[in-house]
């Protein structure tokens, strides 16, 4: 049997490959194009420092203040996604977000999901991971 998984571009996969160049190119402006209007950024799920409430960021203002206090303070940011998921609206992917800031580098391991309206605009991009277990990596580079 042939594994087609990788073959086949669905639209989630599509919006999360373009989601990530965005971000390894520091394009916030090319990044909020790629959203929906009502989306909602949940990084990582739950309560953390970007998010102490733990309800996400909705909207497209809410989403560009995320951008503003994490992907555009970090130096660098690096995907290595080991494995992915895609079914209909959506995809998963496992494997690490690596962040390069201020001297240090972190390794965010977690699952990482894209759900997509049928105009292919992300309405959902949700993080599993812990952030006390990213910090925990912490390393100087």
């Amino acid at each position: 049997m042939t594994d087609t998984s990788t073959q086949i571009e669905n639209p989630a996969h599509i919006a999360g490959k373009r989601s990530r160049a965005a971000v390894q190119a520091k394009d916030k402006e090319a990044w909020l194009a790629l959203f929906a209007d009502d989306a909602i950024v949940e990084d990582p799920v739950g309560p953390s420092g970007f998010d102490p409430d733990g309800k996400g960021h909705r909207g497209l203002d809410a989403i560009a203040k995320f951008w503003d206090m994490s992907i555009g303070k970090a130096d660098k940011l690096e995907f290595d996604f080991r494995d992915s998921f895609r079914n209909g609206d959506s995809e998963a992917n496992i494997g690490a977000i690596i962040t390069t800031m201020g001297g240090y580098q972190i390794t965010t391991e977690g699952v990482f999901t894209y759900r997509v309206n049928a105009e292919g605009k992300i309405v959902a991009l949700r993080g599993f991971w812990e952030p006390e277990r990213a910090a925990a990596t912490a390393r100087k580079v």
